[in-house]
């Protein structure tokens, strides 16, 4: 239940960068010694300075000076949108609150959302998607779970899709004891993946469920994962479910558990380009082939998962139940991943945006 982060154009200025705050001259990387001189290491296109990050949520150090040429590299980290684009943006936003979709058409794509998704995926198999091999960079605590000593270990997958997440786990797996669980609502998605050449029964188990349904996914109790993996699944769900969905991921894990979290931000290029008569609701969109999309702000985020917005909710609510009035997660991270990826050859630019996050329950 999941349409990965595409690519798409748009032509941009070429001025009005934000720069960050930070000394390039002794900006340190992954291996910890610093750079000067001309050519820093991250700026270098020589293939021995390709070094993993040491702290995921960096989201990389090369940064856009004002004196750079902004398309001299395929990326930038970091990058804040120039003024034009923030403009174009706001434009864009207005068009689309003018024109949304009709009263009709929102109960159409509301009302069973799965149907679009199985559409979706008969449409779109496993070949749509490039496996996310970039998981273990991001989220550490994967290769620690999955290495031979780890012991008994649960992941669950939420919305895992064609098993672009799953299969790559499964193939750096070096644990005989872990069991992973790639649940999506979407059957047809659920059927790709047990039709899988690596799909292994001993490892892996696909299930049809619904995260923001009232029953547990198959084969799991209540406090019986150790982690659950939620990639661009959040931001297919109603503003309405979001609530239910945090409950039953709390219910599932272990006391101590972690999510691990990525989807799209406010002011992703994804959101901007949106025409008429997609807009569902502010930041929540219908995409041309009937699937849900939101697009989160950071702060909204912690609030959903630590259980400020349920709190806010049920203020002066005397029937409120007081257990589901806690906060649910810790936050221990949260990130906004900010990217300007550029098309030299065509001198464009496409600013993208993305949360990730780790919460751990309480």
């Amino acid at each position: 239940m999941t349409v990965d982060e595409t690519v798409v154009a748009v032509v941009g200025s070429n001025d009005g960068q934000a720069q960050l705050a930070t000394d390039l001259s002794t900006l340190e990387i992954a291996n910890g010694t610093k750079q000067t001189g001309e050519q820093l290491a991250h700026r270098s296109h020589d293939p021995q300075y390709n070094q993993k990050r040491s702290d995921p949520f960096q989201f990389g150090s090369r940064l856009l000076g004002e004196e750079d040429d902004p398309f001299e590299f395929n990326a930038w980290d970091h990058v804040e949108v120039d003024d034009e684009f923030k403009e174009y943006a706001e434009q864009q936003y207005e068009m689309q609150r003018q024109a949304p979709v009709s009263e009709f058409d929102k109960f159409r794509f509301n009302s069973d959302p799965a149907k679009w998704w199985n559409k979706f995926y008969k449409n779109n198999t496993s070949n749509f998607f490039k496996d996310r091999k970039w998981l273990q960079q991001e989220f550490p605590v994967l290769d620690r779970l999955t290495q031979e000593d780890a012991g008994p270990v649960t992941i669950l997958e939420i919305g895992a899709g064609a098993g672009n997440t799953a299969f790559p786990i499964l193939s750096r797996n070096k644990n005989p004891k872990l069991k992973l669980h790639a649940c999506d609502f979407s059957k047809t998605a659920v059927d790709v993946m047990r039709n899988h050449e690596a799909y292994n029964t001993d490892l892996m188990q696909a299930d049809v469920w619904d995260v923001a349904g009232e029953e547990l996914p198959p084969g799991l109790g209540e406090g019986s994962v150790d982690l659950v993996m939620m990639v661009f699944v959040f931001s297919a769900l109603s503003p309405l479910q979001w609530k239910k969905a945090v409950e039953n991921v709390h219910r599932v894990l272990k006391p101590g558990g972690e999510v691990c979290f990525r989807d799209y931000g406010r002011g992703d290029l994804a959101q901007v380009r949106f025409k008429k008569g997609r807009y569902l609701e502010e930041n929540f969109y219908i995409r041309g082939d009937g699937t849900r999309v939101y697009f989160f702000e950071k702060d909204e985020l912690a609030d959903v998962w630590s259980g400020k917005l349920n709190i806010e909710a049920t203020d002066g609510d005397a029937d409120a139940d007081s257990e589901g009035m806690k906060p649910k997660f810790e936050i221990e991270e949260l990130g906004v991943d900010r990217r300007m990826l550029v098309n030299r050859a065509r001198k464009l630019k496409m600013y993208r945006c993305w949360m990730q996050g780790r919460f751990r329950k309480v």
